[in-house]
């Protein structure tokens, strides 16, 4: 028999630190508001909830504004169902419309309208201004830069093909 180490106990928890909990605490006070914040500035300066927001930006950056459905439930995080309900909200204002995806023809995509764009236009000002106000203007550049660390490995973790959409995008942002 020798003087080994035995292994440690599966049901053993490895309870969170001090600095730990503070940190989640932080977190998920964060998590809890800043969705709501962000969602009344939205709801109140031009209608649209954070998700349906999230839509009109994934379908703008391609250069047809069209986007397959499942491509953009990932993109703007949410379920097809939730995206399929989102999307038939916007095409009721004129902003979205469903199109067959070239090529594909049991597929369906996406696709922003003139109005549409101008209603994201006509959003993002109000939009970044909060974010601004509510993420980066509290933080100096050490913590910006901190956070988009963090944040990264955190979303590797929950979900690599996010982390992977990420990392191309901020490619993109960076050059």
């Amino acid at each position: 028999m020798n003087s080994a180490t035995p292994p440690p106990d599966p049901d053993e928890v490895p309870w969170l630190s001090n600095d730990e909990m503070t940190a989640w605490m932080s977190l998920t006070g964060m998590l809890m508001t800043l969705p709501a914040a962000i969602d009344a500035q939205l709801k109140r300066d031009s209608g649209l909830n954070f998700f349906e927001y999230s839509i009109l930006v994934s379908l703008e950056r391609p250069e047809d504004h069209k986007v397959r459905m499942s491509v953009l439930a990932m993109m703007a995080g949410g379920s097809m169902s939730r995206l399929s309900h989102a999307v038939s909200r916007l095409e009721k204002q004129g902003w979205v419309r469903r199109v067959a995806s070239e090529g594909e023809s049991r597929c369906i995509s996406a696709e922003l309208t003139e109005a549409g764009l101008a209603a994201l236009v006509a959003a993002a000002p109000g939009h970044v201004r909060e974010v601004r106000r509510l993420v980066f203007d509290p933080l100096n550049g050490t913590q910006v830069k901190q956070m988009q660390r963090i944040c990264r490995e955190v979303v590797g973790v929950t979900d690599p093909a996010a982390a992977a959409t990420v990392d191309e995008i901020s490619q993109l942002i960076e050059g």
